[in-house]
């Protein structure tokens, strides 16, 4: 408010030196006398836009969405000429509900959220809404190292529908323990949001104190944890939702350290094993059986693994977005092997694994 007021005076001084018409000797001592207002719009906090009315953001509550146990951070497929290929898109995610997912991401990392314009990303999130939103959550991600940004990117996500924001803290440029703060309370204000805490991507942890201070809020839903199973634990026994962010973790999360669930890359190729691993009570054979998949799948920096496997499967067309690439012919047998082990029935799509050459990807530049 000192900055607003600082420039009204600034405005005012200014103004005085502007010429004036003629007016007789009263007109001007009445000019000279009015208080100079500024403009009413310059000094109300937090306008409204339209989208944000509560019809729209009190679709689905926070309450919604704590009790997900399998959300599945939902791969974008490409046509040749590197846009959205909607077709493969919804059998993906068709796959997903038909084998027992609740929730998907869209947007997310996994998404390729960060290779989208933010036009073609709230765009997908509702057309995801349009097509799937009674069958499935829809939580959009509408997180950016921008507050401005994020917010504005939430207010559009749940105008078309989304039922609840992952939000990541800002990232590259980071900021203080308070400015986190501050920031996830503005993004807080639009709706029910997942709080998303992966330091090796940002830069930066969120720590718990940040989370208990934001957890007043009765929008926050819950956290995405990455760290481990130390902090998962930490959170579940203050009575904060948290889902692990980290397949080969989440199982002992669920079972031994209080996760709600998990929020899976996996599960995008194998959505009815994840679900048995979330619902289906301690299962250390299953998990054994897919930890040498988990670890294939991040050999590289995700999501190259998972772009790579499903093209394998047939599931979507063999294009990249750069700067991803897919994985190298010796780690694309090792999945068909890997196939082989777990059982192709486990794996989404109707075709045969296949090796592929490096001549089949399709690498976008500009799309």
């Amino acid at each position: 408010m000192t900055s607003i007021q600082g420039f009204g005076a600034c405005l005012q001084e200014h103004a005085l030196q502007f010429p004036r018409p003629s007016y007789n000797d009263s007109c001007r001592r009445r000019k000279r006398t009015a208080l100079w207002r500024p403009p009413q719009a310059a000094i109300l906090p937090n306008a409204h836009l339209p989208m944000r009315s509560l019809e729209v953001k009190n679709r689905t509550s926070a309450d919604d969405i704590k009790s997900l146990r399998l959300v599945t951070a939902i791969k974008t497929p490409y046509l040749p000429d590197g846009r959205f290929d909607l077709e493969a898109y919804d059998a993906l995610v068709n796959r997903q509900i038909e084998n027992g997912a609740e929730a998907v991401i869209v947007g997310g990392t996994t998404g390729e959220g960060q290779l989208m314009s933010w036009d073609e990303h709230i765009m997908l999130i509702g057309h995801t809404v349009n097509c799937f939103g009674g069958s499935i959550k829809v939580i959009g991600n509408t997180g950016s190292n921008s507050t401005r940004e994020a917010i504005h990117a939430s207010e559009q996500g749940f105008a078309v529908g989304m039922h609840a924001a992952l939000h990541i803290n800002p990232y590259y440029g980071k900021t203080s323990i308070e400015g986190m703060i501050s920031h996830f309370n503005c993004v807080l204000s639009m709706g029910p949001t997942i709080i998303y805490n992966v330091p090796p991507r940002t830069g930066q942890d969120i720590p718990p104190h940040v989370i208990q201070t934001v957890a007043q809020s009765a929008n926050l839903a819950g956290v995405k944890e990455c760290v481990g199973n130390n902090r998962v634990e930490q959170y579940s026994n203050q009575g904060i939702v948290v889902w692990s962010g980290n397949d080969d973790q989440c199982h002992d999360a669920r079972w031994n350290h209080g996760a709600t669930g998990v929020i899976s890359v996996t599960s995008n190729l194998v959505p009815g094993l994840m679900r048995e691993l979330m619902f289906g009570g301690k299962n250390h054979s299953l998990n054994a059986k897919l930890m040498p998949l988990m670890d294939w799948l991040f050999f590289e920096p995700n999501p190259i693994g998972l772009n790579t496997a499903l093209a394998q499967l047939g599931v979507v067309r063999p294009v990249f977005r750069l700067p991803y690439i897919p994985l190298p012919k010796a780690k694309r047998e090792e999945f068909v092997n890997l196939v082989k082990q777990i059982g192709r029935e486990n794996f989404v799509g109707e075709k045969d694994v296949q090796v592929l050459d490096d001549d089949d990807f399709i690498l976008v530049s500009r799309y």
